[in-house]
């Protein structure tokens, strides 16, 4: 009930604003100072993943599993973090309304997904030894996976790259779809803890790849045009 009341808030809030604001005007200048601060704070949520982690295993015996468990979360959020700056963070949206609004409305749910995910690692370190991970710790981690991929993606739309790097983006976009498709799927299955958590570190690391593997093709050919 509270993430549909969210939803319609700021569906509201941002028809709103784009019908008070002319078109041919900007609803708020996006300059590099606030770009750097939704960045920080993207980084201030980021570190709720690391608390979540911490939490857990405070409140359980030091073993392999629940180590084990522990650290792979941790590189679960790190999955998170070089999704948002390696896409979008960082990076200057366009000068018009649309895109303006939603760069800005586009943290707060990747925000909020990241909260989730790090929410999440508590109980999936308390359960580390369980044969399957709790329904609600699965859907509530991998779920925030997914939310935080589409709502990346849903930030790279706005930004002037999309269109500079349209080669790099558009693929990327498809396959942070697939990505996230493919942790609902995971959160179906609900694996064992610490399955859940490679795979799921492995699954956020499919984008990561094709953006690595495209860039390094375009490197490959500009070195090769300038050889010629």
């Amino acid at each position: 009930m509270w993430g549909a009341l969210d939803v319609a808030y700021l569906a509201g809030f941002a028809a709103v604003t784009l019908a008070l604001v002319p078109r041919q005007t900007v609803v708020l200048t996006i300059t590099d100072a606030l770009i750097e601060r939704f960045g920080l704070l993207t980084i201030i949520v980021l570190g709720e993943t690391v608390t979540g982690v911490v939490n857990g295993l405070a409140g359980q015996p030091v073993s392999a599993g629940t180590l084990s468990v522990g650290l792979i979360a941790v590189v679960v959020g790190f999955g998170a973090w070089w999704t948002y700056f390696d896409f979008a963070g960082h990076r200057p949206p366009k000068t018009t309304p649309t895109a303006t609004v939603q760069w800005m409305y586009g943290h707060l749910p990747l925000t909020a997904a990241i909260a989730a995910m790090g929410a999440a690692m508590v109980s999936l370190v308390d359960h580390a030894h369980d044969t399957r991970t709790p329904a609600a710790t699965a859907w509530t981690l991998c779920g925030g996976a997914a939310v935080g991929l589409c709502s990346t993606m849903l930030l790279a739309g706005s930004l002037k790259a999309w269109h500079s790097e349209r080669e790099l983006y558009r693929p990327l976009a498809r396959a942070c779809f697939a990505v996230a498709v493919a942790c609902l799927i995971l959160a179906a299955a609900r694996p064992a803890p610490l399955v859940l958590g490679v795979v799921l570190v492995l699954l956020l690391s499919i984008p990561w790849g094709l953006a690595v593997a495209r860039r390094l093709a375009k490197a490959t050919q500009e070195v090769g045009s300038q050889e010629r």
